[in-house]
């Protein structure tokens, strides 16, 4: 898989990299413990130059997973984040910045989920704009942080009525056993990415303990021709009791996970991040850095390719 570089120099991580096109140049916004920080370039495969933080607000920390939409010449920037004397990361809640760049100026306005609400991802089709995240379940038969979707009445503003989009149905999926309760494990599901061609629907998800072997990345379909997304019922596939990963450790990197996806010209490709084989861990370093593959989309089939 071809890794996104930097120009020399700047910062090496760019964990849950959210690709944006705007007018002819591409943007990756990341996830980063003081702010926002953010990459340009001409070029979806080269050439990236390190703009530096796009939001930062005084007393807040842990900025997660970065999601830019443009919407009547404004650009609305959707993430989660914590207060800065907070240590518990389920205090998390998404919140909503806007700037009149995409490159600059992103200014917080209000918080639009309560915790925990984490990996927003909002969407617009004909029928208006949806907001896809990951939220927790603490009853069922597998517990744990799943994706749900609702829709919104405006930029700021979502409905109330969110529906399970892709819910946790494998062992892989657990990312702690006894976590909150003995006997009880705790799955994940987190990092959304919805996508649709004609009447074919994909939600890109990542699935377990990202210090995990069996972290990976997944995805779920569904053919329909509804425009609310929150009656679309999407299906793991291949199947939802078959561990079948897109994308996960190989023989150069490991922790692949929490992609976004493009399209330039008549190609698709996701931009995910994963680490270089036997670097994953943070202890002294965020290792996570934005690759690109291709993707192949051919109705309920996905499959990756090397660029």
């Amino acid at each position: 898989m071809k890794l996104i570089k930097t120009i020399d120099g700047q910062p090496y991580a760019q964990p849950d990299p959210f690709i944006f096109a705007y007018g002819n140049k591409f943007y990756i916004y990341a996830t980063n413990s003081n702010g926002v920080i953010a990459y340009r370039s001409s070029s979806l495969f080269d050439g990236w130059e390190y703009i530096g933080y796009v939001l930062e607000t005084e007393g807040i920390k842990s900025y997660w997973a970065p999601c830019v939409i443009a919407l009547n010449d404004k650009f609305y920037m959707y993430y989660s984040a914590i207060p800065a004397g907070e240590e518990n990361v389920h205090r998390h809640c998404i919140k909503v910045a806007v700037s009149n760049f995409p490159d600059r100026g992103f200014v917080y306005e209000k918080d639009i989920l309560q915790p925990f609400s984490i990996d927003a991802q909002v969407v617009k089709n004909e029928s208006g704009l949806y907001l896809f995240y990951s939220t927790n379940r603490y009853e069922g038969d597998r517990v744990g942080t799943y994706i749900a979707v609702d829709k919104m009445i405006d930029p700021f503003t979502v409905e109330g009525n969110p529906v399970p989009a892709v819910l946790p149905t494998l062992d892989e999926e657990i990312f702690a056993k006894d976590r909150f309760r003995k006997g009880e494990d705790w799955h994940t599901i987190e990092g959304a990415c919805y996508f649709h061609k004609g009447n074919d629907h994909y939600i890109l998800y990542s699935g377990g303990n990202y210090k995990s072997k069996s972290y990976f990345l997944g995805y779920a379909y569904a053919e329909s021709t509804e425009t609310d997304l929150r009656r679309i019922v999407f299906q793991k596939q291949p199947k939802p009791n078959i561990y079948k990963p897109l994308l996960s450790e190989n023989e150069v990197e490991e922790g692949a996970g929490h992609n976004s996806f493009i399209t330039v010209g008549a190609n698709d490709y996701l931009v995910y991040h994963a680490c270089d084989k036997g670097k994953t861990g943070y202890m002294n370093r965020d290792n996570r850095t934005a690759r690109i593959c291709r993707l192949c989309v051919d109705g309920a089939s996905l499959k990756v390719e090397q660029i």
